[in-house]
Parts: structure tokens; sequence; C-alpha cells
């Protein structure tokens, strides 16, 4: 009887985490999106009107929160020339539907306003993410982004990482050119991984394993929406400038959630008239992306490592 119960109670546990799970980052949202892609940008409609239309299809609270990012990241332009400056002016969920077009806060904000009115608790955070490699190793620095929490329970277990505005495209090492290019990577997206690109100001919403400090956190490389999309966890080597040997082999390590999609690695070299794109041979064995490289120019200069041609992250490289 006891083992009768045991097993109950272990095969109730296993039947409650599983929908936990199948309720967040295991969940498919084609139908979801299929709905929201129908309607369009709604253009001349109130943020309540909006939100009614977009979100009251559906009554799960996991599905509204994917329908609300969905529109977000295809209807509202990121405003490079206002990131570039760090100008949030005109960035409040009225002004960001009335332009069409936000920075980081405009984006999260929208996303927050529209949770509430659809009954989801949801919070914006303030915070960094380094651009490119001449923010590496950046003692002073001001707040330059910010994404938001969902919170589904009381638990931290239950907050979800959403950040709509890098859902909706990426931007150029300089901040002059912003490529629209809607992922869903940044939808819950696994907070061991988007610590490594996001670093809170508020240190109490660092909800998952991350740098341990600030000055950790801008030491590392430039973590790229590539590295969000294979589920990046482990970066070897870690800290983001590198000193390299003229001719002599340096080796690249990651940990990933997903590496049976990687087909080609390559490295971008250099800058300006001397950037370079050098396909790289890699091994994987199970979550473990693995190759080297040798520099053959005594220099510093930006390194990037692209993935199936998207980039996944930035180093700054001395080789002498």
């Amino acid at each position: 009887m006891k083992n009768l119960l045991k097993n109950a109670l272990q095969v109730l546990f296993i039947f409650l985490v599983f929908n936990v799970s199948a309720q967040t980052n295991n969940r498919d949202f084609t139908a979801v999106d299929a709905y929201v892609k129908s309607l369009g940008a709604l253009e001349n409609m109130s943020m309540g009107t909006i939100n009614n239309v977009v979100s009251n299809k559906f009554t799960d609270k996991v599905d509204k929160a994917r329908a609300i990012y969905y529109w977000i990241a295809h209807h509202i332009k990121y405003d490079i020339k206002a990131a570039r400056t760090n100008n949030p002016a005109k960035n409040t969920p009225t002004e960001v539907l009335l332009s069409r077009q936000a920075v980081g806060i405009g984006f999260a904000s929208l996303f927050q306003d529209m949770c509430s009115s659809a009954d989801i608790r949801c919070l914006t955070v303030d915070g960094f993410i380094k651009n490119n490699t001449q923010q590496i190793g950046e003692k002073e620095t001001d707040i330059n982004h910010s994404w938001a929490v969902v919170q589904l329970g009381q638990s931290p277990d239950t907050w979800y990482y959403v950040d709509p505005a890098l859902g909706n495209g990426f931007a150029d090492a300089e901040m002059k050119l912003f490529t629209p290019y809607y992922t869903d990577a940044y939808f819950f997206t696994d907070k061991e991984t988007f610590n490594l690109q996001h670093y809170p100001d508020n240190e109490a919403w660092k909800l998952g394993p991350a740098p341990k400090n600030k000055k950790d956190f801008f030491d590392m490389p430039v973590i790229k929406m590539a590295a969000m999309e294979f589920g990046l966890t482990k970066i070897y080597p870690n800290e983001g400038k590198i000193k390299a040997k003229l001719n002599k082999a340096v080796k690249f390590n990651f940990s990933l959630k997903n590496t049976t999609d990687i087909v080609k690695i390559e490295l971008g070299i250099g800058e300006k008239k001397k950037y370079k794109v050098v396909e790289i041979l890699f091994t994987k064995s199970g979550s473990l992306l693995s190759f080297s490289h040798k520099f053959e120019e005594e220099n510093s200069y930006p390194v990037t490592v692209f993935i199936n041609g998207k980039e996944f992250l930035s180093y700054d490289v001395e080789v002498e």
C-alpha cells in the first residue's frame, strides 16, 4: 500500500512538472502567432482596443503574453537613432503607439501595460547590454536597455524574461543600422542564457545563474542574437579581451542547449577595409561546440563568431 501511494505521488509530481513546463518553454505557439499575424498593424487604435483584439481571444496567460510579444515585435520599430544617443524621450506606451517606434524602455513599457490590461503581472527591468567590443571592460556606463519580467506565480521559478525590443531585430556594432528580424528567442528565454546578454541595474532581477557582478558582465564577450537562439550557457574563453600569439591556435568552447542544427561556423575578423570572414572547422559533442583558430595578423581587432550566418558573440583580440 505504501509503495502504491509512493508511486502515485511520483506520477502526480511528474505530471505537475510536465504541465508547468508545457505552459512555458515547450509550448507550440504556431496558432497564436498565426492569429496575431492576421490582425496586421491595427493602426489608429488605442492601447486598450489593441490589447483586446490581440489578447482577448486567448484564455491562457502564456498565450496572451505571447500574442502581445508577437504583435509588439512585429509592429513597433526600433528607434536606432535614439538608442545610439541613449535618449529615452517619447517612450511612454501612448507615445510609442502614436509613433510606432521606441527604444528598449518603450518596448518594455508597452509590453508591461498590455500585459497588465490582460491581467498578467509584468514589470519592467532597466539595465545593461553590450553592443560592441569597445564596451568590453567598461567600468562606468549608463543604463542603456530595458526588458520585462512576466510573473506567473509567487516564486521566481515562475517568472520569465521577455525582451520585445531585441525580438524585433538587431543593431550593427556602431549602432547606426538596425535590421528588422523577428525571433521568438526573447520570449521566455532560458534564464542562464538571457543573463549572459543582459545585466539588471537592480541585481534582485537576476532570476537565474548570472555573472557575479557588473564588472564580470562587462568583462565578458559581447553576446549576440544567435546565442539566445541556440541557448548558450557556458563560454570559453570567458574573457571578452583575448591576448593571442601570432599563428598559435586559440581554442574556443561553447555549451549550448541546441547543437543539432549547426552546420556552419565562421569568424568575422577585423573591421572596415581589413574585415574578412573565414569559415572554421568545428566539432560537436553533445552540448559542446568546439573549434580553434590561428590569427595571422598582429594587431588588435574585433572577432565575431557566426553560427549559420548569424552573429553569435564577439571578442576583442590582441595578437602579438
